[in-house]
């Protein structure tokens, strides 16, 4: 166990020295003064973009909003005609409409919510052309949706907060393709397919014939990390031994997918000159990542008790769902870290974890301010930061600032309705389908019964509901496998949580920093409440515990915490 733990440590110190230099890389990247290069002038110019242009925050939005709805439609066109396309050497046929509609959008919000298995789902063709390339513009849009929130930092008034299409376009040149190649790379040679054959036939050990899916799949595998994406490839993720074929590739990917949410606000430090307060964040979102991630591997480590009272030896921790080349360790490590940010990968089935190892799974995903995705990370960490602001400064009675900005009513509300509207979808997400499996549990006119959605009775059943939901407000795309979700009902019931979950949050924070660019600056003095110390760093802490506890421990209670009591 001390070799995995070792492993488990040297991934997340490698993770924090490498973002580093990544975030002072970035902020460079992105400062006014950078200039463009030529391969991001002939784009500006073929999609007729003014680089030098400043635009407000709602042009900015406007600009983000128009350019995600022409991806989804090209990419909703695509999938429902992928089967009379080129590019199937399989003869995987066209999705369905509902189908087609959830993988659109799950794609094109960064959540990557998988209602098919990918290899027999999707054809080469939509494999490049909509999942490559939306997880792609998904990550450079989160990311400079941070960007636009920069100047609100600053000491001065403000009308504009920069160009959306210089920082989506400079994401992708200058940070995600650069950083996937050499991902991508280095699968390709640890064992992890890049062609364009056809699915090959092997003999098993014990002499069955099986088709093994190939393909161009390195490339895909190495964005889904670098930009905390997630869609799998093979049906079954990064679990698959061609996906993630041994314990370096399992790695090189763990630091992929966290290097950029770390790096990103390293790099907020760098352009507002407050390294300070970066560190402060930092400190907040990794003691919320250990507080998860502590009871995650304590509890997979001694394994399941159910199984202990049956005399059985357990000496390498719980092992249902889980490969042998990774082990309990670095399984509960990934599925945290897969959580809190918004990746929602696997190496392990999460419908196998432990109990408390699936409330901590949820958690992550209900707070979504630990890390979080490339950018949208410390927008979703950013309206806890307000509420704390404001909170702070009435326990102290004094105006609440921000920066040298205060924060009043419509701050306040436009973060109290982001924070609340999680709540709404994840929770009346999940009451709706247990109203109609209870309700409706064999109506005949569906083709999939309510009935048959779930895997396992009572609370674990009812968890595998509540993940869901959760996962797709959350845009993180991981699932208790056992719920049957390609069905009409959860196509679009999760397809409309992912646009108001993924957008929502995007553009409340955008609004308020948007808001707040425009107040007059009041330089800080002996009285103003300073934001960039520990003590306000565990009032931060201490909101966003309060909020996610009140907001969902009820919910919690009657799924992963019953089933975790009932094993003792």
């Amino acid at each position: 166990m001390s070799t995995e733990l070792m492993g488990v440590l040297v991934m997340y110190g490698l993770t924090v020295l490498l973002a580093i230099p990544m975030g002072k890389y970035i902020a460079n990247v992105f400062k006014p003064e950078s200039a463009n290069g030529p391969f991001e002038r002939f784009i500006y110019r073929l999609g007729g973009i003014d680089p030098t242009r400043e635009m407000s925050w709602k042009e900015n939005l406007v600009a983000l909003l128009t350019i995600n709805v022409v991806w989804l439609a090209v990419a909703f066109t695509l999938l429902v005609l992928q089967g009379i396309l080129p590019l199937n050497p399989d003869g995987n046929p066209s999705m369905t409409p509902d189908l087609a509609f959830n993988t659109a959008i799950s794609f094109m919000v960064n959540c990557d919510l998988q209602h098919y298995s990918g290899e027999s789902g999707l054809t080469y063709l939509t494999q490049l052309f909509v999942i490559n390339f939306l997880m792609f513009t998904s990550a450079a849009t989160g990311i400079a949706a941070l960007l636009l929130i920069v100047r609100s930092f600053l000491p001065k008034v403000v009308d504009t907060v920069g160009n959306f299409y210089v920082f989506f376009v400079k994401a992708i040149t200058r940070i995600l393709l650069p950083v996937a190649f050499i991902v991508a790379v280095l699968l390709v040679f640890n064992g992890t397919p890049a062609s364009f054959e056809g699915k090959d036939s092997i003999i098993s050990m014990q002499g069955d014939t099986m088709a093994v899916s190939r393909g161009p799949a390195a490339g895909m595998i190495a964005i889904k990390h670098v930009g905390t994406n997630g869609g799998g490839w093979f049906g079954v993720n990064s679990a698959h031994p061609l996906e993630n074929p041994n314990y370096f590739t399992n790695m090189v990917e763990m630091v992929a997918q966290v290097l950029l949410p770390i790096a990103m606000l390293f790099a907020l430090g760098f352009l507002i000159n407050r390294r300070r307060f970066t560190w402060v964040v930092y400190g907040v979102m990794t003691l919320g990542m250990l507080c998860l991630l502590i009871p995650t591997i304590v509890t997979e480590v001694h394994g399941n008790p159910a199984i202990a009272q049956m005399g059985i030896s357990q000496p390498t921790g719980a092992m249902e769902g889980k490969e042998v080349r990774f082990g309990p360790m670095a399984s509960a490590y990934w599925s945290i870290v897969t959580t809190i940010i918004s990746t929602g990968s696997v190496n392990s089935m999460h419908d196998s974890s432990m109990a408390l190892s699936g409330t901590m799974e949820l958690l992550g995903m209900m707070t979504n301010a630990f890390y979080g995705g490339c950018g949208v990370g410390f927008l979703n960490y950013y309206y806890y930061l307000i509420i704390a602001v404001f909170i702070s400064g009435l326990m102290v009675g004094r105006t609440p600032e921000f920066f040298g900005r205060k924060v009043e009513a419509r701050e306040i509300k436009i973060a109290s309705i982001v924070a609340l509207l999680s709540t709404l979808l994840v929770k009346g997400g999940t009451a709706l389908a247990v109203w109609f499996f209870v309700k409706y549990p064999d109506a005949s006119t569906w083709t999939v019964k309510p009935s048959a959605w779930l895997n396992n009775p009572g609370s674990h059943g009812f968890s595998e509901i509540l993940y869901e939901f959760t996962s797709a407000n959350a845009n993180n795309g991981s699932g208790f496998e056992g719920l049957g979700d390609n069905n009409f009902f959860w196509n679009y019931t999760t397809g409309i949580v992912l646009i108001l979950g993924r957008f929502i949050p995007i553009i409340g924070p955008v609004a308020i920093a948007g808001l707040l660019a425009r107040k007059k600056y009041v330089p800080e003095s002996a009285g103003t409440l300073p934001t960039d110390t520990g003590t306000f760093g565990l009032m931060t802490f201490a909101v966003i515990l309060i909020i996610t506890a009140l907001s969902f421990f009820p919910a919690l209670a009657l799924g992963p915490l019953a089933e975790y009591f009932s094993l003792k």
